[in-house]
């Protein structure tokens, strides 16, 4: 069968969908969801999240939110394999092996299948966005697969708060972004549409590591004027990076690139923020993931960043110094030192 990144012969709406991933974004996204009208399939890995899923909470990710009743939980994947819309919102380094067990159980299905993206990162091995495993793994498995990216400056938290909210839905096929776009937009949560899925994809990933930088440099007791100046020559890496990746400009500028890099940079709910402080107390990564429960995504991602920027010629001197300080043991201070002290440079160059 063929593989495809268009949205022909996809539904023009749907009843019910699947979230792949009961973190805090996948919980949030799956409690909106449901408020839209739809019913949910919401998948988690253990039996004791499932347990607590089955009792309408979740409390280690989302808490004090009571889940709506459209929502029904499994940890069998083969449970969703009736569905034609899965939201995908595990971490990029799980990505891959999640999708081809799903693909796996939804072997004998012959309709169409859209995937939706929530994940922020890169395969670190592969240096693959989630478009490029997406569709690599419909390939192996010869199912019709459809492509789209959900990103943008969104808490979970507020999300289902019911706080004013905008987002980005990228599919190469504006058809089957306007559709997403129509059946997951409401009145709180807003969905702008796209084709450029790979600026999406970059700016979602690459701004997660400009974050850990900012919450680094404010743990050192640095001021606004640092953190602007951080914030700003950060967009100019994730924008450079974006562009040589084969995205526009103007997605970097967007609530994609800028948009989400603000938030993710100054807000307290940032786990990558929060990665930062915590790297300008003189901790470790094992010490990190031990009192956030988990690695932020940016930790992995700098590392894919960093050799991809190197694949691709593009100067990303803040993720090099973030790859520093957290795999070889570099001084946060040292680092923010050697940012400031890099060759004078025309200021609109990117």
């Amino acid at each position: 069968m063929d593989v495809t990144r268009d949205g022909g012969g996809v539904p023009e709406t749907w009843d019910s969908v699947g979230v792949v991933g009961a973190g805090s974004w996948g919980t949030a996204l799956a409690v909106h969801l449901a408020q839209c009208g739809l019913d949910v399939k919401l998948w988690c890995r253990s039996e004791a999240q499932l347990e607590e899923l089955q009792r309408g909470r979740n409390e280690h990710y989302l808490e004090g939110v009571e889940l709506p009743p459209r929502i029904s939980a499994t940890n069998q994947l083969r449970d969703l394999a009736g569905l034609s819309c899965v939201l995908m919102v595990v971490p990029s380094h799980t990505f891959r092996d999640v999708l081809r067990a799903l693909l796996v159980e939804c072997a004998h299905a012959r309709h169409p299948l859209v995937i939706v993206s929530g994940t922020k990162g890169i395969e670190t091995e592969t240096l693959a966005r989630m478009s490029c495993v997406c569709f690599e793994e419909g390939v192996r498995s010869g199912r019709e697969l459809h492509y789209a990216v959900l990103s943008g400056p969104s808490f979970a938290e507020e999300l289902v708060a019911g706080m004013p909210t905008a987002s980005v839905l990228a599919a190469e096929d504006a058809v089957l972004a306007a559709r997403l776009q129509d059946q997951f937009s409401s009145k709180t949560f807003r969905l702008y549409s796209t084709t450029d899925v790979s600026g999406v994809e970059i700016g979602g990933a690459a701004k997660n590591v400009v974050a850990i930088a900012s919450g680094l440099v404010t743990g050192l007791g640095f001021g606004h004027n640092t953190l602007a100046a951080l914030m700003t020559r950060g967009l100019h890496e994730v924008t450079r990076l974006g562009i040589a990746s084969g995205g526009r400009q103007s997605t970097l500028s967007g609530l994609a690139g800028l948009g989400d890099l603000v938030l993710t940079c100054t807000g307290g709910l940032s786990r990558n923020r929060r990665t930062g402080l915590l790297l300008a107390q003189g901790h470790d990564l094992a010490r990190i993931e031990g009192e956030l429960g988990h690695v932020a995504e940016g930790v992995k991602t700098s590392l894919a960043l960093a050799r991809m920027a190197e694949t691709k010629g593009v100067e990303m001197p803040i993720t090099e110094q973030m790859v520093a300080v957290m795999y070889e043991a570099k001084s946060p201070r040292e680092a923010v030192e050697e940012l400031m002290t890099r060759d004078l440079k025309v200021e609109a160059e990117l």
